[in-house]
């Protein structure tokens, strides 16, 4: 999310909220490209088991769940999204491992997900919180389906504080657009009212991105 973005038509960000038509399309393509290299910064800091069960939750245009897919060959990778768009960009993404049964996705909210207590060994959520209809239970709902040891990790490239200049424009206007911009110590607490232990905030500064890990108890 670029300043650029921030300035831009309430219409645009919408786009960056629920991608839809041929400009949610060039949305989709434009994040994969841009956030790849902050998906793999942020997933660095966890341990996909290689036979988990993975959870991508505001999967977009896809790329976190190939990721996430290649990381555990031997397990099963999941997706939801509420944009009709992004879910067929995902499913166009990942054609072979759907096909093969590794890969799911699915069109939902964040804030009712269609799996089962306990299902997840990770979930992750790759800017996408911020928009998210109600924060703190929707966290309280990824806890639910997590099994115990299990672990969230929100990763973002903008925060409130990091004094980067599309993070300062969101601190002025993001409200505007029903976006939620934390502070790192704010990600921290989110996750920890949610229930999750082990909570480690990781702070990229050249660059004003974030990355929070929680870790559901045993």
């Amino acid at each position: 999310m670029t300043a650029r973005t921030i300035s831009a038509p309430p219409a645009l960000m919408g786009q960056c909220r629920q991608p839809h038509g041929w400009l949610g399309r060039w949305f989709l393509r434009n994040m994969n490209k841009r956030h790849s290299p902050l998906t793999d910064w942020g997933l660095s800091h966890i341990s996909i088991p290689p036979a988990g069960t993975l959870l991508d939750i505001g999967c977009g245009g896809g790329r976190t769940i190939q990721k996430l897919a290649a990381a555990a060959p031997e397990g099963r990778t999941r997706g939801i999204d509420h944009s009709e768009a992004s879910v067929r960009a995902t499913s166009r993404l990942n054609t072979l491992a759907i096909a093969r049964g590794q890969v799911e996705v699915r069109q939902g909210s964040v804030s009712e997900l269609p799996w089962p207590d306990a299902t997840f060994n990770v979930a992750t959520a790759v800017e996408t919180h911020f928009f998210w209809p109600n924060l703190p239970g929707d966290v309280r709902e990824v806890f639910r389906v997590l099994r115990p040891g299990g672990q969230f990790i929100v990763i973002a490239e903008v925060y409130r504080g990091s004094g980067k200049a599309a993070a300062q424009m969101l601190e002025k206007y993001g409200h505007l657009s029903g976006m939620t911009l934390l502070t790192a110590e704010g990600h921290r607490s989110l996750l920890s009212d949610a229930g999750f232990t082990q909570v480690e905030v990781f702070e990229r500064h050249e660059k004003g991105w974030i990355c929070t890990v929680g870790t559901k108890p045993v």
